[in-house]
């Protein structure tokens, strides 16, 4: 990553010895010291800099904000590469001066290199000054829905549903899934499915992935994380990010299974919430998901192009 420097304030990658400032900056925002969660992007910054983008704005050689962004290549449905800002804070000493914006500017330029033709975010609605800066950065409001849930309710009981076999999702499911995958979606999303696979295997402790069998053999599957942090949330929440059913077997209660045993999985993590998006015009996937239990979350998601 280029280095940008706008008026007084330099814009530089973030490095792991930022760990520090960054927690303190995020604490003023916060009210906490999250520590884990942004030492496991650091992490996460070094196992993959192909999917993952942080940026630092100093000034007099110090860390006054930061961002931290992903590449999603197929979650949620995506059909291209699409940047996902998840993590700014800028510390109160600076705000109204630029800071945030020539940061934001730094996470685009990144992220357009990435291949990313698209930023997301999404925010709280009550979080009125977060809001402004999106809309005043270019964002517009976005066409996905976000949904959640409560992971101690559990699933309706309203439909019957033949017992469907769940079991943790290993590296020889992938040729399944990706057949799976391609008889729902029409496309061959190879490459995504074969980096998610080897985020399952390699990432266990945040991430969780299951596969659900017919007579041995793969006939649906999700895929999930739970993290503390992202998009300023400072409950444990767990993230949905794909789900598929082989349409052979539709209307069976795969895809419930699924996800209660999911639920049942992230609740052992001590998760609270498990959180999702769906595009607006996505009735079928709306439509489970509200009969799982999921509703209207109280957030805003935001689409930016990225020139």
């Amino acid at each position: 990553m280029d280095i940008v420097r706008a008026t007084e304030t330099t814009i530089r990658p973030l490095v792991a010895a930022d760990l520090e400032a960054v927690v303190k900056i995020d604490r003023e925002r916060s009210g906490r010291a999250r520590t884990k969660f942004y030492a496991r992007r650091f992490q996460a910054l070094a196992r993959n800099l192909r999917w993952g983008v942080a940026v630092a704005a100093e000034r007099d050689a110090r860390v006054v904000a930061f961002a931290f962004a992903h590449v999603l290549d197929g979650e949620f449905g995506g059909a291209a590469p699409a940047g996902v800002l998840d993590a700014i804070g800028v510390a109160a000493e600076v705000e109204r001066e630029g800071v945030a914006t020539a940061l934001l500017a730094g996470v685009e330029a990144a992220l357009a290199r990435c291949g990313a033709g698209t930023l997301r975010t999404q925010a709280d609605w009550t979080e009125h000054g977060m809001v402004a800066f999106f809309a005043a950065s270019g964002f517009r409001l976005s066409p996905r829905v976000m949904l959640e849930r409560a992971l101690e309710r559990s699933i309706s009981e309203d439909v019957e549903a033949e017992e469907v076999p769940v079991r943790s999702m290993s590296e020889r499911d992938l040729a399944a899934i990706i057949r799976i995958d391609r008889k729902i979606t029409g496309r061959d999303r190879t490459a995504y499915l074969t980096r998610k696979t080897a985020e399952v295997l390699n990432e266990s402790s945040i991430r969780m992935s299951l596969v659900a069998e017919r007579d041995g053999r793969p006939i649906g599957f999700v895929m999930a994380r739970a993290d503390l942090g992202e998009f300023g949330r400072t409950e444990p929440t767990a993230v949905l990010d794909t789900i598929g059913v082989d349409p052979d077997y539709a209307r069976r209660g795969v895809g419930r299974a699924l996800v209660e045993q999911l639920l049942s999985n992230l609740a052992s993590l001590r998760a609270e919430r498990v959180v999702t998006e769906v595009g607006w015009n996505d009735l079928p996937l709306l439509g489970f998901l509200a009969r799982t239990g999921f509703a209207h979350a109280q957030r805003i998601a935001f689409d930016k192009d990225i020139a």
